[in-house]
């Protein structure tokens, strides 16, 4: 009688405990940060670490499913896990696309954030600390750009599948820190982050950039000589800029637009979203206008806006 009364209890303790997991199973959300060495992942893992995600670096990718299974397992269970993977852990055990795709296949919600950076500025980093690149001595010609180029071919298919890519190769660490505060921050909210990034075209556009106006149908102050010295974030320039034909109409029309593209952003479950206005030298009409647009977006109660200059104070 006693066995008996105690087989419902231990399989009803069971079914509860299954039940408990799949629902934190459920709640729990992964990111996958990787990209190319010298990109910025210790500082994207040092931002979320400090947004609150579990943060674990080069684990072995065979042992992210067992690492997750723990995870939600835990007492608390824990919901917010970031797994961080360079090129050393991919050498030491294989198969970086394996493990995306076995996440995929899980209940748990799964984001992939790949860094990325030119050439060029990938070099000078290395350079800059006197470190040589972890492929750099497999290569037939053991040098840094054959080790950054066989790299890169490496990560094409993850880049390609990644939910979110930041070039890292105009931005310092705080502004890399500012753009993964915006994406990751508040991962639970239907509140989408919105970056507006003003840019000079003669210095490229913003890679990561999903929206990009070009404001250089307006007057450069640049040829007028009392404004010339100053930027867009200053009263007198700012004042001329808003005031040519055209401009608060542009923006107001812009604005519309954007409303229309955050709903959609909205229902198809994205919560990030960068702009880049450019000018010419990205020092005064694309500052002055991402400002105006910062400020009329920033009246929206379900957009948190972050603004960015680029390319202020280059010379």
């Amino acid at each position: 009688m006693t066995g008996t009364s105690r087989i419902p209890e231990a399989t009803g303790a069971n079914d509860g405990q299954r039940a408990a997991e799949q629902d934190a199973q459920r709640a729990a959300e992964v990111i996958v940060v990787t990209g190319l060495s010298g990109a910025g992942l210790s500082t994207a893992a040092t931002a979320l670490e400090d947004l609150g995600w579990y943060v674990v670096e080069n684990l072995p990718p065979q042992l992210v499913s067992s690492m997750i299974d723990l995870a939600v397992q835990a007492r608390p269970p824990l919901q917010r896990l970031a797994v961080v993977m360079d090129v050393r852990s991919r050498l030491f055990t294989g198969d970086l696309e394996r493990v995306v795709v076995d996440l995929a296949s899980r209940p748990v919600r799964t984001r992939v954030l790949f860094l990325e950076a030119t050439d060029q500025v990938l070099v000078r980093r290395f350079e800059q600390v006197r470190r040589s690149h972890p492929l750099q001595a497999d290569t037939a010609d053991r040098t840094l750009s054959r080790g950054i180029a066989v790299e890169r071919a490496q990560l094409a298919p993850i880049k390609g599948a990644a939910d979110l890519v930041i070039d890292t190769s105009a931005l310092s660490g705080p502004e890399l820190r500012r753009k993964i505060e915006a994406a990751f921050g508040d991962a639970g909210s239907d509140t989408i982050q919105v970056t507006v990034e003003s840019f000079g075209f003669k210095y490229g556009l913003p890679m990561d950039s999903d929206l990009v106006c070009d404001v250089r149908f307006l007057p450069n102050p640049h040829w007028i000589a009392e404004l010339r010295p100053h930027t867009g974030q200053d009263a007198a320039v700012r004042d001329y800029v808003l005031s040519r034909d055209g401009a608060e109409e542009y923006l107001a029309t812009y604005h519309r637009l954007l409303d229309l593209t955050a709903a959609g952003y909205r229902r198809e479950g994205k919560r990030y979203m960068t702009i880049a206005v450019g000018c010419t030298g990205g020092k005064h009409r694309s500052v002055a206008m991402a400002e105006a647009l910062a400020a009329r977006l920033e009246r929206e109660p379900d957009l948190t806006v972050n603004v960015v200059h680029r390319d202020l104070g280059r010379e």
